[in-house]
């Protein structure tokens, strides 16, 4: 059993005991449990439910690891024989999930 669930404006695929990384969210605390109300798709043992735009009464039930940083990104910017170049360094703050169980 899989769920398409939208967090934070973004899209993801989750499955119960799956281990998630998503955008910080300042309000989550270590230990805590979340629910995410906005699921999109359920596919329960290949019975497929499409919400329009959310599927009524799914939900899913994560709990809260921590705060993570993810790995440095560089971008390196050079322009040859111009006696430039550049380069800028970017960590992400990721929120750790666990998702415990689909309600659906």
């Amino acid at each position: 059993m899989y769920a398409i669930v939208e967090i934070l404006g973004q899209q993801f695929k989750v499955e119960a005991g799956q281990k998630l990384f998503v955008h910080r969210m300042q309000e989550a605390e270590a230990g805590s449990q979340i629910e995410f109300e906005k699921v999109l798709l359920v596919d329960k043992d290949g019975a497929v439910t499409v919400g329009a735009p959310v599927v009524e009464g799914a939900k899913i039930v994560a709990e809260v690891k921590g705060h993570v940083k993810g790995d440095k990104v560089l971008v390196f910017k050079k322009k040859r024989r111009n006696d430039y170049q550049k380069m800028n360094g970017h960590r992400q703050y990721f929120t750790e999930l666990f998702v415990k169980e689909i309600v659906a």
